[in-house]
């Protein structure tokens, strides 16, 4: 593990903290911005993967935590929030709203609150990894601590 972590590691480990999260956070060898990444480093399942993916809801950011199994129905997920249309944002749009890199943008640690959807698939496996804050750092939690912690929406979204 590197002697200091990233400043986005940072922040997230402290609104990890602050929300009395027990999983540590984890500096992986090789950078992991794909679920099938992930997986293949931490020895888990793709479904076991939270996929952090900004959207831009009419113009406002979207964050939905997906299953890395599944791939999120924009259309779907544009009704179930009532915005007009919903795309993939670009990363200029990630970095501004969640001050991290797309295949590192965790599920805290942003700016300012994101409105948030919980894929309820997440909720089949016991530990799920998501992001840090970076390509190179996950964490470990649970669908119910996911939903706590950002405050979202559990949905289906594919």
């Amino acid at each position: 593990m590197p002697e200091k972590l990233h400043p986005n590691v940072a922040r997230v480990e402290q609104a990890l903290r602050e929300r009395q999260v027990t999983g540590e956070v984890v500096v992986l060898d090789d950078a992991a911005p794909t679920a099938a990444t992930a997986a293949a480093q931490l020895g888990c399942e793709i479904g076991a993967i939270a996929n952090s993916l900004i959207f831009d809801a009419d113009g406002a950011p979207l964050l939905v935590l997906t299953s890395g199994a599944h791939r999120v129905n924009t259309d779907l997920i544009a009704r179930l929030v009532g915005a007009a249309k919903v795309r993939r944002a670009t990363p200029e749009f990630v970095r501004e709203h969640t001050g991290q890199p797309i295949g590192g943008v965790a599920p805290v640690g942003h700016p300012a609150p994101v409105r948030t959807l919980v894929d309820t698939w997440l909720g089949k496996h016991e530990v799920v990894w998501a992001a840090a804050g970076h390509p190179h750092s996950v964490f470990p939690t649970s669908f119910d601590e996911l939903v706590r912690i950002t405050g979202g929406t559990p949905a289906e979204v594919e």
